[in-house]
């Protein structure tokens, strides 16, 4: 006969009296197999409704901990594979995770956005009343190119800075340039081979080798990726980012971006991805034209992110595809999902279509016009003034500094931070180091103290000393 305390019972009874039979069962106080009290008969004795106790056996049957048997009753199932873990149970296994990035007390390379320059009041009021006013839409499957109402925003965005008249449907969001890039690959065919900048950004080569796609490389000068560079790789497709490269900076001229499309105009299979990423920030002038808005032959595949201009952890993406690349994504990658919640989605389409994205945008243009001016002024004041130059460009989050000493780019990254101070070398970023420029370091001023500009600089002269 089960029994157990009913008194001070401070949860529905039958989940009390289904928590009492299961935790008999795995303890192996009630045996497989073992018969167990009918309704009637359990009710009875403990004073019990026969409904709560068939509330309880009707759990424990949909667990599998009970089964019943017509005109028989109610039995103990055989659950040896089960079994039973202490809530305070932990484990541990040998599982090497990747080494924790080292913290500086000044870091001077750091991408990352400062958290203070993100808009949580107003993304937070519009979250609230996309929850309160589209609770079906939210809870509906995203297209697998994203919601229309997001897909619409960023195409206005898109018309309004940078002067390109897209269709929503060209455009596919992804959580992050990472997995777009997987879907080109698919899309365009993993026999291509593919050409990128060098120096250029490392990930995007370790990305590519992921999927086994053959990787060239191509040289720059000033203007950027060189035409003969690129014939010289025999690659199918460049990745390039020509408004603001990084690492160098460089924006390519109009005419070197007529050239470039020309070499992906030789060939049908021939494309060029454009990766736009930190376009929103020109400081002087009218921003050069995409190649996408130019290419009137459908090469060129344009890709943005909202990790300069709101933050990278937010991990929205979207690429433009030319018309018939579109269709081929349609026919053939329809079947997977979109990768960014539809209560993001949603909310960056209301800070789009509702101003408040422009408005940080231009907050943040001013914000950076001056931060930059500021870190320049104070390098050029100092005494590493007259040991350095700047090289800057009107556009970007970064801007590269050549310093005049015939220490190693290493040596100098190496004794910097043994004082706390991490600036990366341009070096690091050649994909073929042979054919690196010593002593360029990388300035990005995103998420860098203002305060501790000077004292870095007063350190960083005290190292070439």
């Amino acid at each position: 006969m089960l029994t157990y305390d009913f008194e001070n019972v401070k949860e529905p009874l039958y989940e009390y009296i289904y928590k009492c039979i299961k935790s008999d069962i795995v303890s192996g106080n009630l045996k497989p197999g073992e018969k167990l009290p009918s309704k009637r008969t359990f009710a009875h004795n403990n004073g019990i409704s026969t409904i709560t106790i068939q509330n309880a056996y009707d759990q424990l049957i949909s667990e599998g901990y009970v089964y019943s048997l017509p005109k028989k009753g109610y039995f103990v199932a055989d659950i040896d594979v089960r079994t039973s873990t202490p809530k305070e149970a932990k484990i541990t296994l040998d599982i090497k995770l990747p080494e924790e990035k080292a913290v500086y007390d000044i870091d001077l390379s750091n991408n990352e956005i400062n958290p203070d320059n993100f808009p949580f009041s107003i993304w937070a009021k519009l979250s609230r009343e996309i929850i309160s006013n589209k609770k079906k839409e939210l809870m509906e499957a995203s297209p697998t190119g994203g919601k229309y109402e997001v897909r619409a925003a960023i195409a206005e965005h898109l018309k309004s800075f940078r002067g390109m008249l897209v269709d929503p449907n060209q455009i596919v969001i992804g959580a992050g340039t990472e997995y777009l890039y997987g879907l080109i690959i698919q899309l365009l065919g993993k026999d291509k081979s593919y050409c990128i900048e060098n120096p250029g950004y490392k990930k995007l080569l370790q990305i590519y080798k992921q999927y086994n796609i053959e990787c060239k490389f191509a040289d720059m000068d000033d203007m950027g990726i060189t035409v003969n560079g690129l014939k010289k790789s025999g690659a199918e497709v460049v990745h390039i980012s020509p408004n603001h490269h990084f690492p160098t900076g460089i924006t390519m001229p109009a005419s070197r971006r007529y050239e470039v499309l020309a070499w992906a105009n030789e060939k049908d299979d021939r494309y060029i991805i454009e990766d736009d990423y930190d376009s929103e920030f020109r400081y002087n002038g009218k921003p050069i034209p995409t190649l996408f808005s130019i290419d009137a032959c459908e090469k060129v595949i344009y890709m943005n992110t909202f990790s300069k201009s709101l933050t990278s952890t937010m991990r929205i993406s979207y690429m433009v595809l030319p018309v018939h690349l579109a269709n081929r994504f349609y026919e053939q990658l329809s079947f997977y999902s979109c990768t960014v919640s539809n209560f993001e989605q949603y909310t960056l389409a209301a800070l789009i279509n509702k101003g408040y994205f422009e408005k940080h945008i231009n907050r943040m243009r001013l914000h950076y016009t001056r931060q930059r001016k500021l870190i320049i002024d104070t390098i050029m004041k100092s005494k590493l003034g007259k040991k350095c130059e700047i090289i800057e460009n009107d556009s970007g989050l970064h801007f590269l500094i050549k310093l005049y000493t015939h220490l190693s780019d290493q040596e100098v990254t190496n004794r910097l931070k043994k004082k706390g101070i991490q600036m990366k070398a341009l070096s690091e970023y050649y994909l073929e180091p042979e054919k690196s420029k010593p002593h360029y370091f990388i300035i990005n001023y995103s998420n860098i103290d203002i305060s501790k500009i000077s004292e870095a600089c007063e350190t960083i002269y005290s190292i070439l000393e």
